[in-house]
């Protein structure tokens, strides 16, 4: 295993949350779950630095998707439309989650009320990765 300071790991954790949430490639459960390896103790720093860099990664697809006029129609954005910002519950899946990030800002959903869902969604994801990594540690490796 990689030996790295409890800084660095969150620092790396960031960078690979906020690059996994644009259209860039990234994973950063896998990240998370090998600084949840290396220091516990810094499960809900660790979760929070996660939900807070992802957040602000959807939210660069957001704006990217603001400055293309609003003039592309098609069903996935129709849908959008539909549900609004409350779609953005789902930006934590991988591909589909950019793109309604990215297709929020064309939609012009409230930037605000984007970001809260964007932050809620990746939030909850992040508490279930932890606690999967917790269960399996303490059930395989205990």
């Amino acid at each position: 295993m990689f030996d790295f300071s409890p800084d660095a790991g969150l620092i790396g954790l960031a960078a690979s949350a906020f690059l996994s949430a644009t259209l860039l490639p990234g994973n950063s459960e896998i990240v998370l779950v090998g600084v949840l390896a290396k220091y516990s103790q810094l499960s809900w720093p660790a979760i929070a630095v996660a939900t807070i860099a992802n957040t602000l990664g959807g939210m660069t697809s957001y704006l990217i998707g603001r400055i293309v006029p609003n003039k592309v129609e098609g069903k996935a954005l129709a849908w959008l439309k539909r549900y609004g910002a409350w779609a953005l519950l789902l930006s934590w899946v991988p591909l589909i989650g950019d793109a309604l990030c990215v297709a929020a800002g064309w939609v012009r959903v409230n930037p605000w009320l984007a970001m809260l869902m964007m932050a809620l969604g990746k939030f909850v994801r992040y508490i279930a990765v932890a606690v999967g990594w917790a269960w399996l540690a303490s059930t395989w490796f205990a």
